[in-house]
């Protein structure tokens, strides 16, 4: 059962197994809270890990800080954490611009992690869905009017697609400057298509999940193909896989810890 703390300044979500086999630690996506993790790290597949994510600051039930974090600082962040929860080396899935962060991760303190799952993280600018959209306005015009205007229409579209629902759930308690600044950070990384190079680089295993057909695009996984990053496709789901399809998404990631055991 996912139980709720706050823990060095973030709101954590923890599901710890009596005899884990592996911790397994999740960063989330823009404007997203862990609200979108219940069903996976409750899933009845994965029940030999222990679960931990913890809400970014500025999103979800984190406080907001002073001023917007980078990822780098997200990174160096998320990793002093770990340190003082003491977990070792974990299996790390980031989602989104999770995905984003944990490659930041990886290459600032490999130490920590033993695997990473980057889940529909970004790898050019064909991914920024929403990120697009919010980057293409200014600070002030966003945080007038456009922020509310998105999280109406999400609200929308969460009437045909649950995954949509929570999401809008997540954006309803995020600091509207984190989520603005985090998307430029994010647009103009994408646009230099450097992501699946620095991901293919990394001194850890890393593998790529997606969603068909409504996830990832073909350009994109034309990048990770040229970086010869493993690939793993949930069918029938789209950019939120572990909300679309819980078994499939809890098989694959059991099927990719396999592989890097074996």
């Amino acid at each position: 059962m996912v139980s709720q703390r706050y823990f060095n300044g973030m709101h954590m979500r923890i599901n710890k197994a009596p005899t884990p086999r592996d911790t397994i630690f999740y960063i989330l996506g823009l404007g997203e809270s862990g609200l979108c993790l219940e069903s996976i790290m409750n899933h009845p597949f994965l029940k030999g890990f222990t679960h931990l994510s913890a809400d970014l600051p500025g999103y979800g039930k984190s406080p907001w800080p002073d001023e917007p974090l980078s990822f780098s600082r997200y990174a160096d962040l998320l990793e002093k954490h770990l340190v003082l929860l003491n977990t070792g080396r974990v299996v790390l899935v980031g989602h989104s611009m999770g995905g984003v962060i944990g490659t930041l991760l990886c290459e600032r303190h490999p130490e920590r992690v033993r695997l990473f799952i980057d889940v529909e993280g970004n790898v050019s600018l064909e991914d920024c869905t929403f990120s697009c959209i919010i980057a293409a306005h200014g600070f002030d015009e966003f945080m007038g009017s456009e922020f509310g205007r998105l999280r109406d229409e999400i609200y929308e579209r969460g009437n045909r697609e649950r995954a949509l629902r929570l999401y809008h759930a997540g954006l309803l308690m995020c600091d509207p400057r984190s989520i603005y600044m985090n998307s430029l950070e994010l647009v103009n990384l994408s646009e230099s298509e450097e992501l699946a190079g620095r991901l293919g680089a990394l001194m850890i295993p890393a593998s790529y999940v997606w969603g068909d057909p409504g996830g990832t695009g073909e350009y994109s996984l034309g990048l990770l193909h040229t970086q010869e990053i493993p690939l793993a496709c949930v069918q029938n789901s789209g950019h939120w896989p572990f909300v679309d399809q819980p078994d499939a998404f809890a098989e694959t990631i059991l099927d990719i810890i396999g592989c890097f055991e074996r």
